[in-house]
Formats: C-alpha cells, sequence, structure tokens
C-alpha cells in the first residue's frame, strides 16, 4: 500500500513573529516544525504501514528549509521524502497549494493520500478537499479511525454534538486526518540513523531541471565543435604536408 502524507512547516509556536513585506512575518531568527495536524496524519499513515505493509511518502512544499521536516518524517519511519521547492509557496492560497501538490503526487499513483486538518499558520483548512478534486479521488474529511477493506476504506468521521458518521469509499482515496487521532511517536535514534541510509530528498523543480538539461546540452556542443575544429586542423596539416611532399619529388 503506498501512502502519501502532506505534511507543511510552519513557525514555530513560541516563535516570535513581526510581519514582514508582503504580508508574510520575518523568518531570521524564528525556528520551524512539522505543522502539528499533519503529525497526525503522518503518524496514522506509519500505523496502516505497519498492519498493512507498503510505503509511506513523506510530501512537503516550500524553501530549502523544508527539508529539515521531511528529514523529520524520515526518522520517524516514513520511507521517501519529495520536497516540492518552491521560495514564494507562503504566498501560494489553498487552491494553488493544492495543485502543485497534485501535479507532484499523481507521478507517484498512491493508494491513499493523507493530510492534516489545517495548517497553524494559515489555518484555511481547504487543501486537503481541493487536492482530492486536483487529483480526481473521492474524500472524506474529519477522519477519526480507519479501516481497509480489501480495495476500499470504512472510515468514521467525526460531526457536531459528539455525534459520528461511518463512510465507505473506494480505492485510492484522499483522507483528511483529524487531530487526536492517535499518540504521536517521536523520532528515534535509531530513526534518524537509519535515516541517512533512505533515498536523498528530491527536489521537484521543473525550472531546475530545464536550466540543468540546458547546460549539458550546451557542454555536449561545445565538446562536438572542439572535436570537428581538430579534426579540420588535422586535415588541413595533413594536405599540406602531401603537397609539400610532392614539390620535393
Amino acid at each position: 500500500m503506498k501512502i502519501v502524507v502532506c505534511i507543511k512547516q510552519v513557525p514555530a509556536k513560541d516563535a516570535p513573529l513581526a510581519i514582514a513585506g508582503g504580508g508574510w512575518i520575518r523568518e531570521t531568527d524564528i525556528g520551524f516544525e512539522m505543522n502539528e495536524p499533519d503529525s497526525f496524519a503522518l503518524e496514522e499513515a506509519l500505523r496502516l504501514k505497519e498492519k498493512h505493509t507498503g510505503e509511506v511518502i513523506a510530501v512537503s512544499m516550500g524553501p530549502e528549509r523544508v527539508k529539515q521536516t521531511i528529514k523529520e518524517a524520515l526518522a520517524k519511519g516514513a520511507d521517501r521524502g519529495m520536497h516540492i521547492a518552491d521560495d514564494q509557496a507562503h504566498t501560494l492560497d489553498p487552491l494553488g497549494a493544492a495543485k502543485s501538490l497534485a501535479a507532484a503526487i499523481e507521478r507517484e499513483k498512491p493508494d491513499l493520500v493523507l493530510t492534516g486538518l489545517q495548517s497553524e499558520d494559515h489555518g484555511f483548512g481547504q487543501t486537503g478537499v481541493l487536492l482530492a478534486d486536483r487529483l480526481g479521488l473521492p474524500h472524506a474529511t474529519l477522519i477519526m479511525q480507519i479501516g481497509v477493506e480489501g480495495d476500499h476504506l470504512r472510515v468514521k468521521r467525526e460531526l457536531e454534538a459528539g455525534w459520528f458518521q461511518w463512510v465507505e469509499l473506494p480505492l485510492p482515496a484522499v483522507l483528511t486526518i483529524q487531530s487526536g487521532i492517535n499518540k504521536v511517536r517521536y523520532a528515534t535514534l535509531k530513526g534518524r540513523a537509519h535515516q541517512d541510509q533512505k533515498d536523498r530528498v528530491p527536489d521537484r523543480h521543473p525550472e531546475r531541471s530545464c536550466r540543468e538539461a540546458a547546460r549539458k546540452i550546451e557542454a555536449r556542443t561545445a565538446s562536438a565543435v572542439t572535436r570537428t575544429a581538430t579534426d579540420e586542423h588535422s586535415s588541413r596539416h595533413r594536405t599540406a604536408r602531401r603537397k609539400m611532399e610532392q614539390d620535393l619529388l
């Protein structure tokens, strides 16, 4: 069972925040951590993997510092990490974020996608539902319990006033996990040591890939031009030498 978990890096709860230009906070001298609602989604994904076997992939979007949060997920037990490199991710609305996440996730063809209830910085609570729409998958929100039964799920949703609802939906699907569904594990020393043996965190950055490809093409072209110039020089040298030998005869 391949499970993708969307995790977000947010400012630490005790970070002294100051508004900077562009409507965002001043990031200097503050710490960042994994969004707490997403940590419940990660924990649920790890428990499903332990019960049904499979693979857990942690996906996060943002600048270079986001890789630290992905590494934390790897230390807790995720098998792979995916970094969607975007220095302006904080300017995206829920739909923009869902589009970027969907473009990266659909390549993996997961059986299940999990997200947290909402982020602790913007708090929209819409990205998970919009992500399901972009992926064209069935979804359910406020999930308190997950049961895998063959090719479909049976999930328990939390409603208002202490009411709950049981819902069945086919796989693959997208679920928004309610905070408090489980007890989140800590990253162990063994997990951190094992983290180095796992796959490196790849960047999903189309513009960077294009620039690298252009540099490689340019390098191959320059090499070909050099070889052609060398061949022409050798040919002229051989022609001049043959003419000199004929004149001596």
